[in-house]
């Protein structure tokens, strides 16, 4: 009995000895040392502004009272505000990549190497859909790390992050890749990105850092967490070279990024919805609106339709469309095969220039608009209980948008914008889409039998 214990512990040691396992992991040692001088901390300045928001236009003011408004608003002076994130170098002339949520906003941006040497960085180019920025520093013979080939990452895959998290400069953490593809929409319902998810602890700090394969090779670039706390709970999602490297070029060449529209609004299939559709299996992206004179609407595309490839590539979730579709030049022609009353169809559409007014897609699914706001025209009957000739009403205020910003709330009755009377949607809409940037705009709406006047700005 005592052989047999003693052949069976002898068996489980020679298993599970730890040393045994550690022999099988990678040593990152050397890829951290040959990587971390081109990788860089960013700190950025927001400098004090004059607060002016949710004020009045004077001209909009009885001059009864104008004099008194004008004591009650006046502005105030806020607090400069400076945040810090990572980045690397990508050419040995200074080019360095960065999110778009780390430099958005700043008036000083300062690059800090791992020898200490500080530089004044300008802004190439940023792009808020994808969350990427292009830096430029004046410098020669800088380190530089090398983007690896797109869409040869796979699930399982060891990883590697350096940065600066919660300002522990150039910090290094391991984990493996856990999805690729990940949908995550913006607060604005867009969805361009189809990130990497890692077990990788990403921190504040983090963002626009780069992630490593084994090789040496950026295959991500650092964007968001999902925590509760603030802090890592091994949910990180990266930026995949398949998307920066176009945006990277764009944004090198002309400042700004071009991305193909197609002009629906999409939701997901489930199983009833497959089995009511005549679909073998839940599967694509259900259109549920076409926008007239839309590249969709001009290439044959309808309500109730179910695309299931897209350019070539397979579409097996709604998200998957914007992702395709995003990645498209205006006025590519691609072949879509979709299927309709149950038949499998096949069409070709030339993709349109997705414009800042432009969310369906490449797109939001929810369908607002510039401001985030989904509105409907009245009845003649609703006009005739509130009392008034014209308007729209909100049936939806997106979180974070201009929208929600100025206190709009579903069920608001909108009536001006800037100087222009809203009448109707198709009023409503040709008006957003002329709107200025970062200025504030009258809007004029009645709620609970009140007319209200506020601003509203529309940011970049």
């Amino acid at each position: 009995m005592l052989k047999r214990l003693l052949l069976v512990t002898s068996f489980v040691c020679l298993v599970f000895n730890p040393l045994s396992a550690l022999a099988q992991l990678p040593d990152f040692t050397e890829l951290v040392e040959d990587t971390s001088a081109a990788v860089v901390k960013i700190n950025t300045v927001q400098k004090a502004r004059k607060n002016r928001s949710g004020q009045i236009a004077p001209d909009q003011i009885p001059e009864i009272f104008r004099d008194l408004f004008q004591q009650r608003q006046r502005p105030q002076t806020q607090r400069p505000v400076m945040a810090m994130g990572s980045g690397f170098v990508i050419s040995e002339d200074g080019y360095i990549i960065t999110n778009h949520h780390v430099i958005d906003g700043a008036d000083e941006i300062v690059v800090r190497f791992s020898d200490r040497r500080e530089f004044t960085a300008t802004v190439v180019g940023k792009d808020r859909r994808s969350d990427l920025a292009v830096l430029k520093v004046e410098a020669d013979n800088l380190p530089t790390l090398k983007l690896a080939a797109p869409d040869q990452l796979k699930v399982g895959e060891w990883v590697l992050a350096i940065g600066s998290p919660f300002g522990l400069d150039y910090s290094a953490s391991v984990g493996i890749v856990s999805a690729i593809g990940r949908s995550i929409p913006t607060e604005k319902g867009e969805n361009y990105v189809p990130f990497i998810q890692t077990d990788v602890a990403i921190n504040p700090g983090n963002s626009g850092g780069p992630l490593f394969n084994l090789d040496g090779e950026v295959v991500g670039i650092n964007s968001q967490i999902y925590s509760r706390s603030g802090g890592s709970i091994g949910l990180s999602f990266a930026i995949p070279t398949s998307v920066a490297v176009g945006v990277i070029e764009q944004l090198k060449e002309n400042g700004e990024v071009q991305r193909g529209w197609l002009g629906v609004v999409i939701q997901d299939v489930d199983k009833d919805l497959a089995q009511s559709l005549d679909l073998d299996r839940p599967q694509g992206a259900l259109i549920n609106a076409v926008e007239p004179d839309s590249p969709a609407d001009k290439g044959g595309i309808k309500p109730g339709d179910v695309i299931v490839r897209f350019n070539k590539q397979q579409i097996i979730e709604s998200g998957d469309l914007p992702h395709v579709v995003g990645m498209l030049a205006p006025e590519k022609k691609a072949p879509v095969e979709l299927y309709r009353k149950g038949k499998l169809k096949k069409l070709t559409v030339a993709v349109g220039r997705l414009d800042n007014g432009d969310s369906s897609v490449a797109g939001g699914s929810d369908g607002s608009d510039r401001l985030g706001l989904v509105v409907a025209d009245l009845s003649d009957r609703e006009r005739s209980s509130l009392g008034i000739r014209g308007g729209v009403i909100l049936e939806q205020v997106s979180p974070d948008s201009a929208g929600s910003e100025s206190g709009l709330n579903r069920g608001d009755v909108i009536l001006q914008l800037g100087y222009s009377r809203i009448d109707d949607s198709d009023e409503y809409k040709q008006v957003v889409r002329e709107l200025p940037v970062d200025t504030p705009i009258l809007i004029r709406f009645y709620r609970q039998g009140r007319a209200i006047s506020r601003t509203i700005i529309l940011a970049k």
